[in-house]
């Protein structure tokens, strides 16, 4: 049985309220309702970068609870379709890369495109259908239910088959003036998930709960959470370390249809050759594998290259950071890695300390089934598409004073698996290639994606890429710098060595939160089954004998 309060209920109202009743049983038309379904998903990319727009997604949220509820028959495949039309509108940049980059034909390009949306959709269709299965009443079932299913259905999406967090709705809420970004540092991007579909789901129970006591709670609650994560903002969980430096951010804006192009090779690496020696500041970053060519084949290239560009960086009185790829030491596989050219020496070519990427991208950096995928490489020019992992927790790079804990392009995706490097760093730091994407979002998404680790992590985030977005973010997750995408350009700034733990980072990251509440959600699943007490007075009434009103056919015996 499903315990929904539906638009048939909103009769009762005043009269004065019954153009509600009329809308709603409009909104529930099937001509109606679908559409809508779809103008909510399609408005979910303008709660993200570059938008910020952080108060429309809870009213999103509360709004696709609200037509869930006016057709429950449809409630899963109405939230399926929602993600599905939600995921594409977020990401529609696959196409950008499969078919403008790559090469791949649109007979291929968008099916493919639409394919990952296809699957992400499954975990809030997958919410809902055990949303149906609660028996507990509506307030339980909206308020505190649904909101949990919902942060663990975004969870494991960010962990299942390498995982893909993008477009959780807590990255929605990092922005400068949202309240619910002050829970950052306290338990990560899942709880400001949590907590913003809490907002939404009890906006719709102040809304639609009949009597003012029913709406007193949910009431409290949304204002005691908005108030407590403006608090949250002004606290300071990390502090500086005493240090500060000067930081030179390269952004070459090499086109990705040129970058791995032999041809253009000398031209690509005189570019960035030409900005690190114009630059001065203590710290100097090149983005993502900046240099196309293996590190170790750079002699076959350009003799002596990298040679000039670590003497160049030494002379101006720069430590140098390198995104470039290399061969592992057995010279087997490869790596995506950035080395630190601060103390190299030509003599010790090999010695050079180095970070490597470790969470790779599914289909862009290591092949899944590639038996099957491996047709589709041939059509598209997709180079190093099987880098093997750096490993977790690598040691931080030391760039000048500062310890700089590295992640590459979309590792910063992932905070849990940033935690143990941060611990030992002052500063963190993000190498990124996003050519591929090409003037769209993505660049804008992930730059909010960084922010949101800077506030987890209670650091500065320094970002390095070759299109864009190269900025500077501090401690609070608010850009402190921002680089024009799509120019060649070197971003300049100044920055601040921190130390300690926020809440998240002393937690070991999401697990415990989520841990909880999977048990709560079970515990809520279960109690719906549970035999319900009947009240006092039913009992009474069940314990009473029936009262005959027809005469006993039977007579009495007076004389006994």
């Amino acid at each position: 049985m499903i315990w929904l309060y539906n638009a048939t209920s909103l009769s009762r109202l005043p009269e004065n309220m019954n153009w509600v009743a009329k809308f709603e049983d409009w909104c529930s038309r099937r001509y109606v309702y679908w559409p809508l379904v779809m103008l909510l998903a399609a408005a979910t990319p303008l709660v993200f970068a570059p938008y910020y727009h952080f108060w429309l997604m809870p009213l999103l949220f509360g709004a696709l609870i609200r037509l869930t509820e006016l057709r429950p028959q449809n409630s899963v495949f109405g939230a399926y379709c929602f993600g599905l039309v939600g995921y594409a509108a977020q990401f529609y940049w696959i196409h950008t890369a499969l078919h403008d980059i790559s090469g791949l034909p649109n007979l291929y390009a968008l099916p493919l495109t639409i394919l990952l949306p296809a699957y992400l959709a499954l975990y809030p269709a997958a919410c809902f259908w055990l949303l149906e299965k609660a028996r507990l009443p509506r307030g339980w079932r909206i308020g505190l239910l649904l909101p949990v299913l919902w942060t663990l259905a975004e969870f494991a999406r960010e962990r299942a088959i390498t995982g893909f967090g993008w477009g959780a709705l807590g990255y929605s809420q990092v922005a400068d003036l949202s309240p619910l970004a002050g829970y950052a540092p306290v338990g990560g991007v899942h709880l400001l998930t949590l907590l913003c579909a809490f907002c939404g789901a009890w906006l719709v129970l102040v809304l639609y709960n009949q009597g003012w006591k029913r709406r007193v709670l949910p009431l409290m609650l949304l204002i005691s959470v908005i108030i407590g994560g403006w608090r949250l903002r002004q606290e300071r969980f990390t502090e500086p370390d005493g240090s500060s430096a000067t930081v030179a951010l390269v952004q070459g804006n090499i086109a990705q249809t040129l970058k791995w192009d032999t041809a253009y090779l000398n031209e690509t690496m005189q570019s960035y050759y030409e900005q690190v020696a114009n630059s001065h500041a203590d710290i100097t970053i090149l983005p993502e594998t900046s240099i196309p060519v293996m590190r170790q084949d750079l002699q076959e290239y350009n003799p002596g290259i990298l040679d000039q560009f670590a003497y160049e960086a030494q002379r101006n009185g720069s430590a140098l950071a390198m995104g470039i790829a290399q061969y592992n030491q057995q010279r087997t596989g490869y790596l995506n890695a950035v080395i630190n050219l601060s103390n190299y020496h030509p003599d010790r070519p090999d010695d050079i300390p180095f970070y490597a990427k470790n969470h790779l991208v599914p289909f862009g950096e290591y092949k899944p089934l590639p038996t099957i995928t491996e047709p589709l490489y041939r059509m598209m020019n997709m180079p190093l598409a099987g880098f093997e992992r750096g490993g977790s927790a690598q040691a931080p790079l030391l760039l000048a004073n500062q310890r700089v804990a590295f992640n590459v392009c979309y590792e910063d995706g992932f905070g849990d698996e940033l935690i143990a490097s941060a611990k030992q760093a002052s500063l963190l730091a993000n190498v990124s290639n996003l050519g591929w994407f090409v003037r769209s979002n993505a660049i804008h998404q992930h730059l909010q994606i960084s922010q949101t680790r800077a506030l987890e992590l209670g650091r500065y985030m320094v970002r390095a890429t070759n299109t864009g977005a190269t900025a500077i973010i501090n401690p609070q997750g608010q850009v402190v710098k921002l680089a024009p995408p799509d120019t060649r350009t070197v971003l300049e700034g100044s920055i601040e060595g921190y130390r300690g733990e926020t809440p998240y980072m002393k937690m070991g990251g999401s697990l415990p939160l989520v841990c909880g509440l999977l048990c709560l959600a079970v515990l809520l699943m279960l109690a719906g089954y549970l035999p319900r007490r009947k009240p006092a007075s039913d009992a009474i009434e069940e314990r009473l004998p029936e009262k005959s009103s027809e005469p006993s056919a039977e007579p009495k015996d007076e004389g006994k």
